[in-house]
């Protein structure tokens, strides 16, 4: 399937390269850019019912009602549980009544005239009423769907012709999805195997040529540079040999519909897309692999739960486990990126609000004009995740990957990184709850977000969708290898290669498969950034494990002492306290130098980041360290600190404090006086109450609104905080430190909405260590793992910010 090339050909060849280098660089690099495209749709959708650019129709399986025809000049669409309504006058009152007269929802148009139901009944027969019109303004009669009746036949879906370029795909509810599209030759010379990338960022906005017209020659051997995709999951599988599709949900971009979070409609549209693209003619085998780092890697999992019959397998990077563990983690509001991110969103799914709308419609492509009118009917998701304090299961668990994660029944491939800046660690609930996946691969490393775009996940990546999508046996590829080299350097600064070629030895497909399914799930790569202290993402060393956590963990507890100290021994004092002052500021702060990192292109991605790890000032955090290990210990899993927390009287704050927000951070302190951060756990105290699914090295909570316990100032108590998912080599000679605080000056984009107390003149924690109220650490041992090489450079660990270690006095509660 992938196509061989020299990397010694002529200079034809070489120009390619170069140019194809320039050409991905230049459109996307990371992050796209918001220029227009001047691509033009060839044939557009002028009844509602064609799609693609040859104008070939598909029919939606909609009510055509015996019922006396409607007199209103507004337009509406029925849809699965919605109604929607377009090109009314502003500000209309209006109703949607079924055929008894009942009325099922009411509300007022927007400013463009539009509005969306929600949340309405099933029904054979709706109208759309003008309230209080004389004489009466009533609607053509529609239908209301519900999920299982929405189910198109597969006639549905044979019907609608993709062609390469910019498209549309039809939903089951008549909506029209904007697609950028790419072959890697002529359909006809197919079928070619083929990729979905679908999200609510840009993935359909136009592909723009990299080369002139001097040089259009140079398309004939590589087509994707003439249409290159706005994502670099699909540039990257287009200059493999894949077909790409890439897709904008409901209510972005050009697709029409209106946007809600992972809505039921999203869902079911993703389904939709996917078996639209497998029924075309060059689909090889009619079936389609999904992938995309982040937001079009979490939409694979929401997508997959609905199990699409065409669907071959996913491979999300860098994503979350849970909507509300990155969002609210330990019940604390992320005002950070969580929160931005929903704005941001937000903000672009707004009427033209990704940018390139506009240059697409002056090309006059008319459904992409008609599809802004719903967009300002978008869900307010930003107000949601402000006022999401509790978990409410009706509104958290459709949201939540872990909890549906055993409905995915096609292969999983997932890379994901313990420091993520962006998604966070959470990642882990996913792993062991991918039970019916018939093939599984996880890739782990202390790293950042990009570094699912790492060379050494790419090629296990790659391997995978030829695998179980292309089904075929893993090749190389030249030109992807060159790639890679110009991809690294622009995204981390430095220079870094795909590993060596590993599929030599296996003669065919049948081989392929066979060993990959006879591999270790869990690939654990150790070190990353460390080999030659370049910070690149290289690892120093990778573990495979047949499963997540490490079966043969155990569990080494260490309690807190009244010295500072970690110990096996649990504390016989009577009566023992260290204490930590609130720093209402500190959820403000993050680990990042962001001048340095401007006036130096250092940002969190590249290879050695403008860290700004600080410790606290004395009084503000709580330190433990451990002696000395004797001999070398990976640790690998998640931790738990275990502890007795006590909230100040008023009289001593000067205002009622019955909360705490509480961080723990893990770290490792080197014989050479530095220290490098490992991972950090967060609780708001009064969110501690367990769910019965917790263990020894993971408590759980429950986070609902009836379980929520304030702590009763004055008095000891007892709450566990977990500390999140890592893998950490840790060296004979080094200690380990835990640091109880304030959340903040741990994250570089992560941000912690702190609870405070009104006019508290000084809010003092105090954690017991006595033999009452022993406050301890456990931590996941792995001793069957070795550690074969030599302390890391500080700094060069991704994503762990190392620092000079300064011994830090603790204060005692007074």
């Amino acid at each position: 399937m992938l196509r061989s090339y020299s990397p010694g050909g002529d200079m034809r060849q070489q120009a390619a390269i170069w140019l194809l280098c320039f050409g991905v660089f230049g459109l996307w690099g990371c992050g796209g850019d918001e220029d227009a495209s001047t691509s033009e749709v060839d044939a557009l959708v002028s009844d509602g019912q064609r799609i693609g650019q040859d104008g070939s129709s598909a029919t939606v399986d909609t009510l055509k009602p015996s019922a006396p025809p409607g007199n209103a000049d507004f337009t509406v669409q029925g849809s699965v549980n919605q109604v929607f309504v377009t090109k009314a006058k502003p500000a209309t009152k209006l109703e949607v009544r079924d055929s008894q007269g009942t009325v099922l929802a009411s509300g007022e148009t927007d400013k463009w005239g539009s509005k969306v139901f929600r949340e309405v009944a099933k029904r054979d027969e709706v109208r759309v009423y003008v309230v209080g019109a004389a004489p009466e303004v009533r609607s053509d009669a529609i239908e209301v769907m519900d999920v299982e009746s929405s189910q198109p036949n597969q006639s549905f879906y044979d019907s609608q012709v993709i062609e390469p370029g910019p498209g549309y795909i039809t939903t089951r509810d008549g909506t029209k999805l904007a697609y950028f599209a790419t072959l890697p030759g002529p359909a006809d010379e197919g079928p070619y195997p083929t990729i979905v990338n679908y999200s609510g960022h840009s993935p359909a906005k136009p592909g723009q040529s990299v080369v002139g017209s001097d040089l259009a020659w140079l398309c004939e051997t590589f087509p994707v540079l003439c249409d290159a995709p706005n994502d670099p999951s699909s540039m990257m599988a287009a200059v493999a040999g894949y077909a790409t599709v890439s897709v904008n949900m409901r209510g972005t971009g050009c697709s029409g519909g209106a946007y809600d979070y992972f809505e039921t409609l999203q869902l079911l549209d993703g389904y939709d897309v996917v078996e639209t693209v497998a029924a075309q003619p060059w689909t090889k085998g009619h079936r389609v692999g999904m992938v995309g780092l982040s937001y079009p890697g979490i939409t694979q999992l929401f997508v997959a739960k609905t199990n699409p019959p065409s669907l071959a397998a996913i491979a999300p990077v860098s994503v979350i486990g849970n909507t509300a563990t990155t969002l609210v983690p330990g019940g604390i509001l992320n005002k950070g990126f969580a929160l931005s991110w929903i704005n941001n969103v937000y903000k672009k799914a707004a009427p033209y609000g990704q940018g390139w709308e506009k240059a697409k419609i002056a090309t006059g492509d008319t459904i992409c004009e008609d599809n802004q009118l719903l967009h300002d009917q978008r869900m307010n998701n930003v107000e949601q995740a402000q006022n999401s304090k509790y978990w409410i299961p009706e509104i958290i668990d459709p949201l939540n990957p872990t909890g549906f994660a055993d409905k995915i029944k096609v292969p999983v491939f997932m890379a994901c990184a313990w420091q993520d800046e962006q998604t966070g660690p959470y990642f882990i609930t996913l792993m062991n709850s991918l039970v019916n996946a018939p093939s599984r691969r996880f890739i782990v490393y202390n790293g950042v977000h990009s570094d699912g775009f790492a060379p050494q996940v790419l090629a296990e990546w790659l391997a995978f969708l030829q695998i179980h999508v292309a089904q075929e046996k893993p090749t190389s590829n030249a030109i992807l290898e060159l790639l890679v080299e110009q991809f690294t350097q622009s995204i981390y600064g430095v220079t870094v290669k795909l590993p060596k070629y590993r599929w030599a030895d296996v003669p065919d497909y049948a081989a392929a498969l066979k060993k990959w399914n006879e591999e270790p799930e869990v690939w654990m790569q150790l070190d990353n950034g460390a080999p030659n202290g370049s910070g690149a993402p290289n690892a120093g060393f990778t573990h495979k494990i047949d499963s997540w956590p490490p079966a043969d963990r155990e569990v080494l507890r260490w309690y807190l002492h009244a010295d500072g100290t970690l110990s096996a021994n649990a504390p016989t004092e009577l009566e023992a306290t260290t204490s930590f002052l609130l720093d209402p500021d500190a959820g403000g702060r993050g680990i990042i130098d962001t001048a340095k990192a401007k006036a130096e292109d250092r940002g969190i991605w590249s290879a050695l980041p403008a860290f700004k790890w600080q410790e606290p000032d004395k009084g503000y955090v709580a330190s433990f360290v451990s002696p000395a290990l004797e001999a070398s210990v990976v640790m690998a899993g998640t931790g738990s600190v275990d502890m007795w927390i006590r909230a100040p009287t008023s009289d001593e704050a000067g205002a009622v404090v019955d909360d705490a927000d509480i961080e723990v951070t893990l770290s490792e302190v080197r014989p050479d006086g530095k220290e490098t951060m490992v991972q950090h756990g967060w609780l708001r105290a009064s969110y501690r109450q367990l769910t019965e699914n917790a263990t020894e090295l993971w408590p759980e909570w429950v986070h609902t609104s009836d379980k929520v316990n304030p702590l009763t100032p004055g008095q000891w108590t007892p709450v566990r905080v977990a500390i999140a998912g890592f893998a950490h080599a840790f060296r004979a000679g080094s200690r380990v430190r835990l640091s109880i605080d304030s959340p903040g000056d741990s994250r570089a984009d992560w941000r912690f909405d702190l609870k405070t107390f009104g006019d508290a003149k000084e809010v003092r924690y105090g954690i017991a260590h006595d033999a009452a109220h022993p406050t301890s650490v456990a931590l996941p041992v792995v001793k069957s793992l070795s550690i074969p090489t030599d302390w890391p450079a500080c700094p060069s660990l991704r994503g762990q910010p190392c620092r000079t270690y300064a011994p830090v006095a603790n204060v005692a509660l007074p």
